[in-house]
């Protein structure tokens, strides 16, 4: 993966997803956003390879929307 596809892929949110890239998204596995966003640019095009990339969303799953959010985003842009 490189810098420019993943610059490619924050280009493509909206700006209320771009804030705070590199906090938690995930607070039970302490995953930051962009952690979750180098995963989907990795190829991840699912909540389950995202989880299995990341550990993102494997405690309580409170982020599992926001991480669904992120690949449609990206994938589908």
């Amino acid at each position: 993966m490189s810098d420019d596809a993943v610059r490619a892929a924050v280009d493509k949110l909206p700006a209320i997803m771009k804030k705070n890239l590199n906090r938690e998204l995930c607070t039970c596995n302490i995953v930051t956003k962009m952690d979750i966003i180098r995963a989907i640019v990795d190829g991840a095009s699912s909540l389950a390879e995202v989880k299995k990339e990341t550990y993102a969303s494997m405690g309580s799953g409170c982020c599992a929307k926001q991480i669904e959010d992120l690949i449609k985003q990206i994938h589908n842009s």
